[in-house]
Formats: structure tokens, C-alpha cells, sequence
């Protein structure tokens, strides 16, 4: 792979060079280095998963659920019925 530098201006946020800032006095590096190495450090990391939703306990159904999404798709028809019927 052909390496080119290619230069470039920048507007920094006041946080983020304030993280360049601070990784240059750790790493005793240049802005250019401690910049292009947070930017590659950006990248590797792993981005966060998506978070996760927590199961909770709700207790035994109140309503006997064995005929639910019949129930439900007998009132989708009856609602589709009914749009019919309006429509002509």
C-alpha cells in the first residue's frame, strides 16, 4: 500500500485537543503523532453493543394468553373488514 501524507487543517473542539494535548506530555510525541495515533486509537476500539434490554418478571398473565394472536388477527380482520365496508 502507497503511504502519502497529505496535509490538512483541522478545527479541534477545545475536549478533544485538550486529549491531544494531554497524550502528547504522556507519550512525549509531537501534536502530529499524539493526533494521527488518538485517531487510530478511535478507530480500533470496538464500539460500544447496543444496550441491552432488562428482563424482568411479571408474573403469572392475568388473562388466559393461549388464544391471543388469534384474537388479535380476528380483530385486524373485523378492522379490515369495516375499512372495507366505509370505502364503498
Amino acid at each position: 500500500m502507497l503511504s502519502v501524507m497529505v496535509r490538512t487543517t483541522v478545527t479541534l473542539d477545545p475536549d478533544t485537543e485538550q486529549i491531544v494535548r494531554v497524550r502528547m506530555k504522556r507519550l512525549g510525541v509531537s501534536f502530529k503523532k499524539a493526533l494521527n495515533d488518538a485517531i487510530r486509537d478511535g478507530d480500533a476500539t470496538p464500539h460500544p453493543r447496543e444496550k441491552a434490554t432488562r428482563v424482568r418478571a411479571m408474573g403469572a398473565p392475568k388473562v388466559d394468553l393461549t388464544r391471543a394472536l388469534d384474537l388479535a388477527a380476528e380483530l385486524a380482520d373485523e378492522q379490515q373488514i369495516a375499512k372495507l365496508d366505509r370505502s364503498r
